[in-house]
């Protein structure tokens, strides 16, 4: 049994102000494999006091001296690659194929990707009669998810480091390991002391207290919608910026001119990675009615290819949900669609054949699905895919907004520029066309409910940013 009893705070390793553990489960075996502290606002009060008092000295830092610094974390973190893919895997369940091919390769990147930023990063522009001016925004609240826990830590810590801003971060308390390796990389890396902040806690407790104290100047968090709007709700007496990537329901529009095989086949591949567990899954397949038929075969037989099984058995190509809870709100979705009438084309309740521990979910499509039904609307976050049939093109995109979320969308055509057509008519943040995948350079954020301002690239930097005017006379 792991023990990580400690929190990060001003450069040291320290007790919490009041003991309170929780133990952390293998999603493959139902065991705790770790034990955490809880922290408290006590705790916060500290951590909020150590970036206070380092934004002062840290703000000031040359861009020279932050590029050095992300270069050594880098250097830090290629060291300890595979002990955070292998955490990863055991914490929250991804295989470890993918860990070590996504889930720990995304953290490497938005380091990489802000350094190469921070090369060419205009910091002051003359407008004019005045001089344009960006600046750090000060201390940082930072709240992270389970589900591409690495991901989604590495892009605010290293825009808010390239900033100049300091931090203070609580990590899922469902997966908190790979967080607490980073910031082992970070003390390695020579990060100065109160730059960074780790404390361990749930939301009630840990991110309430960060998301209203008044010496936070930003609250950056990735997480639930329902949750998404209490951190604004705490953070609003203060008048804090906040910055949320939250829920998705994302469509995936199958147009007519579009390789049926390679779409549908495509899309139910996108959907189980990850078990299903990501924000912008394209969970919605909006087929053409009169090849409703043809699809739910092309699904049905790449569904029933995917195998679940251990993170760390060859072979595996999903692993289980991160937790019980997790399980169980699947399985009742799951069982909402067989009552609602859609038709069970794939999996459905239970544990696969031959798993009767762990947080295995059936990979599972559903047909026949309108989008009133609770599947359609819900955010399941488990490996499960709903396909809508339409009559027209303009039906399609109708239903592709048809929904509180605006996260991701995509389109499959025949034709890329079809495709960027339609593409620009969908209330999404992103749109992956004809399979693209994603690029670290460009904006990650949402519409609607999935959200407000961006991560990744350029525009996530300078959501760390405060921009200031400043009036020249003439000379």
């Amino acid at each position: 049994m792991q023990e990580h009893l400690k929190f990060y705070i001003d450069g040291e390793w320290v007790d919490p102000a009041t003991p309170a553990t929780l133990d952390v489960i293998n999603p493959t075996t139902e065991a705790p494999f770790a034990t955490i502290s809880m922290g408290s606002a006590a705790d916060v009060e500290k951590a909020v006091a150590a970036a206070k008092t380092a934004f002062e000295s840290f703000s000031k830092t040359s861009v020279q001296e932050r590029m050095e610094l992300l270069g050594a974390i880098l250097g830090e973190y290629t060291k300890r690659y595979d002990e955070i893919a292998a955490a990863i895997s055991t914490e929250m369940g991804a295989p470890i194929w993918l860990s070590k091919a996504a889930q720990a390769a995304t953290g490497q990147a938005h380091f990489a990707t802000t350094l190469e930023l921070l090369k060419t990063y205009a910091w002051e522009e003359k407008k004019g009669a005045y001089l344009l001016r960006k600046e750090p925004v000060g201390v940082c609240g930072l709240i992270t998810p389970w589900n591409w826990p690495i991901n989604q830590i590495s892009c605010k810590v290293a825009p808010a480091l390239a900033a100049g801003c300091t931090m203070v971060l609580k990590p899922s308390e469902v997966a908190p390991v790979n967080a607490i390796l980073l910031a082992e990389i970070l003390d390695a890396a020579g990060v100065p002391k109160g730059v960074f902040n780790l404390v361990n806690g749930d939301g009630p407790s840990v991110g309430e207290a960060m998301s209203s104290h008044p010496d936070i100047h930003m609250m950056s968090f990735t997480g639930s919608t329902r949750a998404g709007v209490l951190v604004a709700k705490a953070a609003a007496d203060t008048v804090k910026r906040v910055s949320q990537e939250l829920g998705g329901k994302s469509a995936n529009i199958v147009l007519e001119d579009a390789d049926l095989q390679t779409a549908v086949a495509g899309g139910v591949s996108q959907v189980m990675t990850n078990s299903g567990q990501s924000c912008n899954a394209p969970t919605r397949m909006l087929v053409p009615k009169a090849k409703h038929d043809e699809a739910l075969q092309i699904a049905k037989a790449a569904a029933e290819g995917v195998k679940p099984g251990d993170p760390f058995t060859d072979g595996t190509v999903i692993g289980p949900v991160v937790s019980e809870v997790q399980f169980e709100k699947i399985q009742g979705l799951i069982q909402k669609g067989i009552d609602e009438g859609a038709t069970l084309v794939a999996g459905g309740t239970g544990r696969p054949d031959g798993l009767n521990a762990g947080y295995f979910v059936k990979p599972t499509v559903f047909g026949d699905v309108n989008n009133d039904m609770t599947i359609a609307r819900e955010e399941i976050f488990g490996p499960v895919l709903s396909i809508l049939p339409y009559e027209t093109e303009a039906e399609a995109i109708e239903i592709a907004n048809d929904t509180p979320y605006g996260l991701s969308g995509y389109v499959q055509s025949g034709s890329v520029d079809h495709a960027v057509e339609v593409a620009s008519q969908i209330r999404t943040g992103n749109v992956h066309i004809n399979g693209s995948g994603p690029d670290f350079g460009a904006p990650f954020g949402g519409y609607k409910q999935s959200g407000n301002g961006r991560e990744w690239g350029e525009l996530g930097f300078e959501e760390f940013l405060e921009t200031k005017a400043m009036f020249v006379p003439a000379a």
